[in-house]
Order: C-alpha cells, then sequence, then structure tokens
C-alpha cells in the first residue's frame, strides 16, 4: 500500500475540505493508499518540515489554492525533501492545479495518484525562495495581499476582481529594466508576470507557450498605454483571447530573467507576499516531481 501525506489548509477556500476529510481518506483506502492528514495553517507551517523528515511516505497531496501549494513546496525544497506531490484544489486560487486540468475530475486525480505516475515539473527561483506558478509586479499585485479574507472566503476570486476595479483610477507604470537571457530592454511597465503555467488569475491563456516541463519560464509585460488601451487588452485576456501579439505587451520565454524598478516595489510569488525588487529569477527544469498522467 502507498502511504501519503495530506497537507489541508482548513481556511482556504471555501473553508469546507475540512468537513469533507473523512470522504477524501475513504476514496484513497478504496486505492489501497494510506493517508495522513496534516492540519496546516502559519503557525505550524515550519514543523511539517520536521515531521515529513521523520516519517517514510510514497508522497504528499497538497490540499488547498496556490497560496498553500506555494508554501509546503518551499518547505520541501529547502529540507530537501524529494517527493512527488499532488494537488487537490480546495483554495480561491487554483491556477496551477486548473491550467494541468487535474481539478476537473477528482476520482479520476486520484486514480493516477494511486498508480504513481509522475512528471516532472520546472519551478522559479528568487533568491532563497521558489515559485510554482507566476512571480509578479506592478498594478494589481498588491490587491491579494490586500483583500480581507472573510470577504475573499465568501466571494471568492470576485473579492479580487472588485478590488482591481476600485483600484484603476490609480493605475501608474513603473520604469523597469529587464535582462532575459540574451534580451536586455528598458521600459515603462502597468506589470510584469513570470509564469510557469498559462493560467494567472483564473485567466487562461494568458501565456500561449507555457509549458510545466520546458525548462522555460514565460516572461509577460504589459507596457505603458492610454487607459482605453489597457481596458480593451483587459477585456480580451477575461475573454480567454491571445494578448501576447498586441503592440503594448511584450512576450518571451527565458531561463535566466533579472528586473530592476527605479521606484521600489514588490514581488508577489503564487499570490503570497514577495521580495522588493531587483529580482533575479532562475528556472530550475524538473526541480519536483508531480503526479500526473502523461498526455
Amino acid at each position: 500500500m502507498k502511504k501519503l501525506i495530506l497537507v489541508y489548509n482548513p481556511i482556504s477556500g471555501d473553508a469546507t475540505f475540512k468537513y469533507k476529510l473523512d470522504d477524501m481518506i475513504a476514496k484513497f483506502l478504496q486505492r489501497d493508499c494510506i493517508v495522513i492528514p496534516y492540519r496546516t495553517q502559519k503557525e505550524n507551517l515550519q514543523p511539517f518540515g520536521h515531521f515529513i523528515r521523520n516519517i517514510e511516505v510514497d508522497g504528499v497531496i497538497i490540499a488547498g489554492g496556490d497560496g498553500t501549494l506555494h508554501e509546503i513546496i518551499n518547505i520541501m525544497i529547502h529540507e530537501g525533501i524529494d517527493l512527488p506531490i499532488g494537488i487537490i484544489a480546495s483554495g480561491t486560487s487554483n491556477d496551477f492545479a486548473s491550467f494541468l486540468g487535474i481539478d476537473v475530475d477528482l476520482d479520476a486525480y486520484i486514480d493516477t495518484i494511486a498508480s504513481g505516475e509522475t512528471i516532472p515539473i520546472d519551478i522559479g527561483k528568487i533568491g532563497t525562495g521558489y515559485f510554482i506558478n507566476v512571480a509578479s509586479a506592478g498594478m494589481l499585485t498588491c490587491v491579494a495581499h490586500e483583500v480581507d479574507r472573510r470577504l475573499k472566503n465568501a466571494l471568492g476570486k470576485m473579492a479580487y476582481y472588485l478590488r482591481g476595479l476600485g483600484e484603476l483610477p490609480h493605475f501608474r507604470a513603473f520604469p523597469m529594466t529587464i535582462h532575459a537571457d540574451e534580451h536586455v530592454f528598458s521600459e515603462k511597465v502597468f506589470l510584469f508576470l513570470i509564469l510557469n503555467s498559462g493560467t494567472v488569475g483564473s485567466l487562461k491563456n494568458v501565456a500561449v507557450n507555457a509549458k510545466v516541463n520546458d525548462g522555460l519560464l514565460d516572461l509577460l509585460l504589459v507596457k505603458k498605454c492610454k487607459i482605453q488601451d489597457l481596458m480593451s487588452l483587459t477585456a480580451e485576456l477575461m475573454a480567454g483571447k491571445n494578448i501576447t501579439t498586441r503592440k503594448n505587451v511584450i512576450y518571451l520565454q527565458a531561463k535566466n530573467i533579472t528586473i530592476d524598478c527605479a521606484v521600489q516595489l514588490d514581488s508577489d510569488l503564487d499570490g503570497e507576499l514577495g521580495p522588493r525588487l531587483p529580482l533575479t529569477i532562475t528556472t530550475l527544469p524538473g526541480k519536483m516531481k508531480l503526479f500526473y498522467t502523461k498526455q
């Protein structure tokens, strides 16, 4: 029998996963998998590294959103824990799982976990931290940190969008210098995204060439433009259209990226507050393994 740790965030998303825990354990037992639940919150994240080092398991299943996923993969990498991960999407934002389609059929995905089939996935590194889906800075990146948790739990992703609309009158561009492999340019930028997947903020098709195991990160910059052009771009993005060819967008792929800004600006990593610019970002190809059926 496989032995798995099921790490779950009791307040993630609509905060109902904890009530489904027994049913989840039963689903795994039906597939000859023993599950060890681990309830995680900010105050006991670090003991998780000690906990997992002292038991012998075949994988780590992470139930939560992108933020929970971010926290656990950072602990695993820092602690040198080389185990495959699985993702049960139960957060407000589940972009990485959504991009891979593993949030569509839970029973089918548990079958995949039980089979032990995995793929390598890339990880982004910034300083001493890591991200699995996206690093960003500029307009809107503060929204995730300013939305009240109770409002987020009640309204879900709509809370982010409502807050973002309220910020529209205050949008401004930031002077940045970007090095992406052999490319170097300076621009006034509303927003930049460095993506491992093609989905961010529940918006699909943001990075049209993104793959989670190609050894590259996708860089997308929205350059300063008129407000009507920005609104048009936003509308196309929300409709799932390809925006990468628009004249006020720079889109490319690179292994190594550095970004500097003439003003103080904080970054966002997978929806969590990241380091202040300048940033040096590197791709770690195949750094982790994910339970996943090869397409």
